[in-house]
């Protein structure tokens, strides 16, 4: 077993890692708290090439691999996690299934311009009446006249309401004879006739990535909109979930980090008793621990997306990886606020901030529950052996 980067990939990490302490972990504080979206941040990651590394170069992207796209997604949810979230949407998902199941002129039209990070994509899959059941889903499909009809209501919709978001991937039942309650895909405009963006989600973290709401109401979409096979639609959303499961991962590894960092960095330099924190046991073993569980997560990713680079099944290991980072996440950054005590509930402190988000990784991609659920199956059929 080999586990050294290349050095395409050292340099592509090294490179994010720079351009993410610089340009984004000094305004994180503030786009939390106004909820403002960073465009000009976006542009400098398309400038990177940060949204199509994992694509060919025809199709906008840089030819690069999974395991350095998901190295870049751990910098940049190291210095603030909605734009490692934002993608993980639009690469991870959203381009990945454009990539993988849509004709050559759908790539041209639609991937292209999210590869090269000129706009951005959604997902639409749960519903206010199936969320972790994601196949109950109600919104239909009609094929009319040479266009596809949608009628339903998508919710918690990441990335939509933003003024660069394009598209929104969205599942339906369709409707009719041959098709009958086959769940299909469909590549659906922002601005397509029917079409609704619905209120804003006020959540109570993640406050720079807009959450939406979208109704779709006899909205018309052309029928080459259809993408990939039109009985295999759920299938193909499940797929590049097992991606979005690493991304999650790598996104909880970044967040992680960085509660250790802050941690480390206040243990250092808070005094007690006439000595640094630091030096007191109990302070060591919360760092320790988290120093080992990081390390273990970040291996597992890393393996996932080794595996899906070499065309290989990973379902398991990605499952594993989600799984694990984000319930380590959680801990990592509640140790982080027990380090820093009162200081730690204090909105200028990055910690604070990290505790808040941590929480949401684990229901994000598939919940912790429905993990377990996975891996259950899988030992059930006997397939870790």
């Amino acid at each position: 077993m080999y586990f050294e980067l290349t050095k395409e990939q050292r340099m592509i990490r090294d490179e994010v890692r720079n351009f993410a302490r610089k340009e984004i972990a000094p305004r994180a504080e503030e786009m939390e708290r106004t909820g403002e979206y960073p465009y000009d941040i976006i542009e400098k990651m398309a400038d990177l090439g940060l949204m199509g590394i994992p694509f060919p170069e025809e199709y906008g992207g840089t030819g690069g691999d999974w395991v350095s796209t998901h190295l870049c997604i751990e910098e940049i949810s190291g210095a603030d996690i909605t734009l490692g979230a934002m993608l993980d949407v639009t690469t991870s998902i959203v381009a990945q299934e454009l990539f993988v199941f849509g004709t050559e002129a759908q790539k041209q039209k639609w991937l292209v311009p999210i590869a090269e990070g000129r706009k951005i994509g959604a997902f639409g899959l749960t519903e206010p009446d199936s969320g972790s059941d994601a196949g109950s889903l109600r919104t239909t499909a009609e094929l009319r006249n040479g266009e596809w009809v949608l009628n339903g209501t998508k919710q918690f919709i990441t990335n939509i309401g933003l003024d660069n978001a394009s598209v929104v991937l969205v599942a339906a039942k369709v409707k009719g004879d041959d098709l009958k309650d086959a769940i299909s895909t469909f590549i659906v405009p922002k601005g397509a006739p029917g079409f609704k963006l619905g209120e804003r989600y006020r959540k109570i973290t993640w406050h720079a990535s807009a959450t939406h709401e979208v109704i779709l109401s006899d909205c018309r979409i052309p029928e080459e909109n259809l993408l990939g096979d039109p009985k295999r639609g759920f299938a193909q959303h499940l797929a590049v979930l097992e991606t979005g499961r690493i991304s999650i991962a790598a996104v909880a590894v970044g967040v992680a980090r960085a509660c250790l960092d802050e941690a480390l960095r206040h243990a250092r330099g808070r005094h007690q008793f006439g000595q640094p924190i630091f030096g007191f046991q109990a302070v060591q073993f919360k760092l320790a621990d988290m120093a080992v569980s990081i390390e273990l997560a970040r291996n597992q990713y890393l393996k996932a997306a080794w595996l899906k680079d070499m065309n290989r099944d990973h379902s398991f290991e990605a499952t594993v990886a989600k799984l694990y980072a984000t319930e380590m996440v959680e801990k990592a950054a509640s140790d982080a606020v027990q380090i820093h005590g009162g200081y730690g509930y204090m909105e200028e402190y990055p910690v604070s901030r990290y505790y808040q988000g941590a929480k949401l990784l684990q229901i994000v991609e598939g919940t912790s529950e429905v993990q377990r659920m996975i891996i259950g199956r899988m030992l059930a059929k006997g397939s870790l052996t």
